[in-house]
């Protein structure tokens, strides 16, 4: 089944119970798609001679796999675009509520945007040898099973924003009610003790989010899974493990990492040692074979084994937020940003601290500088629909016919007309922490029309940013001037005004938004000290994308601000609650 979607075409495609959406653009190579020129690319003349007279440049590169894309970049040293290329890939919705990738399909098309940026980058008269490093960066949490023999995977990759766990947690917050955890040998916490004991050692709570949640569901769940895990095949990892995995080699090398941001995204890392918590296996009953070796989020980690980047070195890896963080320079305690793609994260930097929250935020690594450097954390704040709920009104309510066009509508009211739109639909993360809480439109009458249920849209990202501020402001004992942004919704000027005046704050947009990529290219790049610099001294990334950039003032009346904010407020209370979830056995 094929529809228009704006820029591209959307096939749905049915097979075996499952169906997948694939997007479908003019063709670059046959089996992927979208190639085009950034707004900061470098136009250079194509070089028609031979390789031996390409100039050798020095540049670091970045593999950015996010949720539906996966793009390769190609920086300088001042963070101008050399070269790059993006490709989508499948989507798998095979129940409601379950969210799929193919970890294959992951790796292919990694792959063929690294053999396109470098013949990009060629054509603009530069040799692919000018590559000195690449970095990694990743969504998070999504987790990935592969054979330790074959190094296929074994079944599919459960996505970040898949919720069929939500059983899974119930099982496990009974667990922790009842039985407890047992933090240290012969010494249980259970009840709230218990919950608080998870919370400190994980900096996490219980929720469908995590990695460990995901797991635990395929091993009840997968034969293959299952036998491979009593078999002693079983590699466990999130997408920058399996990615460096391939790249440095695969099975033949077996070089089965994972860096610090994204183990503390698991709900199995010890915050505090940065070690795999052996309270935390035992509460959730797995070995520790299946993990992978926790590393620094910049050092060498191996060569590319294959490709026109075979003996490059990888000497970045991080999360894709902190990644952002980390482009953003947000390097120092009190500095936050906020990254608007599919979901919304904030992130705010503790330093050296692990900030404990009593407002509903997350303790996490925000980076480890090298091997023997002290972890630098952060708060975060993870808001599970964003960008993708522009998408739900493109693609499945045809109120849209691009992604662009929700600012349009958006512009030509000056409010919702009452309207409010909690966006729920794998329930709410931070701060409400609720599962089961449902997408809601409230506020509806006969006065209403697309362009209220528009602008209500990018409220709700305003709101929930405005949401996890607050909590922010408490755990922190700190005023936010201002927000760093990025990402894919900040391309509107309407998106970013709203959200000025719904949070109260500064919203400050760079020209060059690549920050994810640029986070791992930083770290990339310190590893092997390109350029000078040096992750851990901010001041050798002074001339890093100083390009200009746009600050969205709040206009809105504090009046008018507070009363919305109430308003919203009393809609979140109204989703709460609607799905609750239930457990499929009974505890053991």
């Amino acid at each position: 089944m094929l529809f228009n979607a704006g820029r591209c075409h959307v096939t749905v495609a049915f097979t075996a119970g499952r169906f997948a959406i694939r997007s479908h653009v003019p063709q670059t190579q046959p089996g992927y798609a979208r190639s085009s020129k950034p707004s900061f690319f470098h136009s250079v003349s194509k070089s028609t001679g031979k390789r031996s007279q390409l100039k050798q440049g020095e540049f670091v590169g970045s593999l950015d796999c996010g949720t539906t894309s996966t793009r390769f970049i190609v920086f300088d040293r001042y963070a101008n675009i050399m070269a790059q290329h993006q490709i989508e890939f499948p989507q798998y919705y095979p129940q409601p509520g379950w969210h799929e990738h193919d970890a294959r399909e992951i790796k292919e098309t990694c792959d063929a945007c690294i053999d396109e940026a470098c013949k990009t980058l060629e054509g603009t008269g530069y040799a692919k040898e000018s590559i000195k490093v690449i970095g990694i960066t990743n969504q998070r949490e999504t987790t990935v099973l592969w054979s330790r023999k074959t190094g296929t995977p074994l079944c599919p990759a459960i996505v970040w924003d898949d919720s069929r766990t939500k059983n899974v947690v119930v099982h496990y917050q009974r667990r922790l009610e009842n039985k407890g955890i047992e933090i240290e040998p012969g010494v249980w916490k259970k009840g709230e003790e218990g919950v608080d004991a998870l919370r400190t050692l994980a900096g996490l709570p219980l929720s469908p989010y995590f990695s460990a949640i995901k797991l635990r569901w395929m091993l009840d769940h997968n034969k293959g899974v299952r036998e491979a895990y009593d078999n002693d095949d079983l590699l466990f990892g999130t997408v920058e493990s399996w990615l460096a995995y391939n790249l440095l080699g695969g099975p033949a090398t077996s070089i089965h990492i994972t860096e610090a941001s994204n183990a503390s995204r698991t709900l199995l890392l010890d915050l505090h040692t940065l070690t795999w918590s052996q309270p935390l296996l035992n509460f959730f009953s797995f070995k520790p074979s299946i993990l992978p070796r926790i590393v620094s989020s910049s050092e060498v980690y191996g060569e590319i084994a294959y490709g026109p980047l075979k003996g490059v070195p990888i000497g970045g890896l991080v999360g894709d937020q902190q990644g952002a963080l980390v482009g953003n320079k947000c390097l120092t305690e009190g500095e936050a940003k906020c990254t608007y793609g599919t979901g919304a994260f904030l992130l705010f930097c503790t330093g050296e601290e692990i900030v404990k929250s009593a407002h509903g935020l997350l303790s996490t690594v925000a980076y480890k500088p090298g091997p023997n450097a002290k972890p630098v954390y952060a708060l975060e704040g993870s808001i599970a629909v964003a960008g993708s709920a522009v998408k739900w009104l493109r693609d499945s309510m045809k109120l849209i016919s691009s992604a662009d066009e929700v600012n349009k509508l958006a512009a030509q009211v000056t409010t919702t007309g009452g309207v409010y739109f909690v966006t729920a639909f794998s329930g709410l993360l931070a701060p409400y922490w609720d599962p089961g809480a449902a997408g809601m439109l409230i506020g509806l009458s006969s006065y209403t029309n697309p362009c209220h249920i528009a602008r209500a849209t990018i409220e709700a990202n305003a709101f929930q940013t405005r949401a996890i501020v607050e909590s922010m402001k408490l755990d922190s004992q700190t005023d936010m001037k201002h927000l760093k942004v990025d990402g894919g919704m900040t391309n509107g000027d309407t998106c970013m005004e709203i959200l000025a005046d719904i949070g109260g704050f500064s919203v400050v947009r760079p020209q060059m938004r690549e920050s994810t990529a640029l986070g791992s290219a930083l770290l990339a790049g310190s590893a092997i000290n390109l350029f000078g610099w040096d992750i851990s001294r901010p001041d050798t990334l002074a001339e890093v994308n100083t390009a200009g950039g746009t600050t969205f003032e709040p206009k809105l009346d504090e009046s008018e601000r507070e009363r919305t904010w109430v308003r919203w407020q009393s809609a979140v209370d109204r989703s709460r609650g609607w799905e609750e979830g239930f457990e499929e056995e009974d505890d053991s």
